[in-house]
């Protein structure tokens, strides 16, 4: 069985996703297409959640004839399929970073240095949480997981409010988190080098990639649950009652650990599925309940190449923005050019600013209408 409407969801994340990140100047944003600098939460902070929480929806299907009945063991070559689809993953996304440090030797002649090479990102912890996710729905009941996402967010909890970290005390969790337990194994772990920016704090570390898991795992949940229920209304409205009482619990635990994205705190981890289960109930109501699907059509043809076109505009945007329009030393990037000649003259800097990041999302549409004419999917 394959849910349209978990493809479409994952085309409006896919499709958000590049409208967030390529706008033409990141000093000319509308506010909710940016993240909450801190503490906080912003439509911008759903997207990263949501692929998570719909791959946990996506494995409940995927992993079902494992997970329904207790005699049915998994082979190592179901082991095997998901360590090799957590590493391309996790390989896509050093191939990212990598060809930042590529580019800008070649189109920018700094030297290439491999030591800093940043470890994490988005793909990265994608992986992480799917493999991890995945050995645990093999091989916990349902009870147990179930406690094991209540033991996570709780030791979660207590590990960044509770324990000290060295030079800084316990609880702090001050802007730029580099106090923070999550900063301080990283910076152990990782080493700075190999951390984004400065080397003192990385949005997508290791300690905070646990309850990421468990946005994952509450996928499955709904997922497992979506599969026994008829296509009906009634169940849409279910959903949207255990999103309307999930994303309350993720508010009220806000006020006492914060809602934070950079630190993916539990508060965040409640409060995103919450949000990410009241689209998912529109989504299925509409596409799936009601069969209104002319609407959804492009998103569909986003979701279901979503790999292909995170990785492909990730590369492409890195070209845009290493390659200079001339020699000169001040000589803008060729993105930045198109924006400041193209459309600041046309719509204004701050509305320029959407128009460019709307004509890329624009153009990967078309992109991706090609590739599924054609019926060419890249999957794992």
């Amino acid at each position: 069985m394959r849910l349209t409407s978990l493809d479409v969801f994952r085309g409006m994340a896919i499709a958000s996703m590049i409208l967030v990140n390529n706008p033409g100047s990141w000093q000319q944003v509308y506010p909710p297409l940016l993240h909450a600098p801190w503490h906080g939460f912003t439509p911008t902070d759903l997207i990263f959640p949501a692929f998570l929480f719909i791959s946990g929806v996506a494995m409940a299907f995927s992993l079902a004839k494992y997970t329904d009945s207790p005699s049915s063991t998994p082979a190592a070559p179901v082991y095997f399929k998901i360590l090799r689809r957590a590493a391309i993953l996790f390989g896509l996304g050093l191939f990212l970073n990598g060809s930042t440090l590529v580019l800008k030797t070649l189109l920018q002649g700094q030297p290439l240095d491999f030591g800093t090479l940043r470890i994490m990102g988005v793909l990265q912890r994608i992986s992480l949480a799917y493999f991890l996710g995945a050995i645990a729905i093999l091989n916990l009941s349902r009870r147990r997981l179930a406690f094991l996402c209540l033991a996570i967010l709780l030791g979660y909890w207590f590990a960044l409010t509770q324990i000290p970290v060295p030079g800084y005390g316990p609880g702090d969790l001050s802007p730029k988190g580099a106090g923070t337990l999550v900063a301080y194994l990283d910076r152990l772990i990782l080493t700075p080098p190999h951390i984004l920016g400065d080397g003192s704090f990385e949005p997508e570390g290791l300690l905070s990639t646990l309850p990421s898991v468990v946005t994952l795992l509450l996928g499955f949940f709904i997922g497992d649950w979506l599969q026994k229920q008829p296509v009906t209304s009634p169940t849409s409205l279910q959903m949207a009652g255990i999103a309307i009482a999930t994303i309350v619990t993720g508010s009220l635990w806000g006020l006492v650990f914060p809602i934070n994205k950079q630190l993916w705190t539990s508060s965040y981890v409640v409060l995103s599925v919450g949000w990410s289960l009241l689209l998912l109930a529109a989504c299925y109501e509409m596409v799936e309940v009601r069969q209104w699907r002319s609407w959804a059509f492009p998103f569909k043809v986003m979701g279901l190449n979503a790999i292909f076109v995170f990785v492909a505009s990730g590369f492409l945007a890195r070209i845009l923005l290493f390659t200079p329009v001339s020699t000169a030393t001040d000589a803008p990037s060729l993105y930045s050019w198109m924006y400041r000649n193209g459309f600041v003259p046309l719509w204004g800097e701050l509305h320029g600013s959407f128009a460019i990041a709307l004509v890329t999302l624009l153009f990967w549409t078309w992109i991706l209408w090609g590739l599924y004419r054609r019926r060419w999917f890249f999957k794992l």
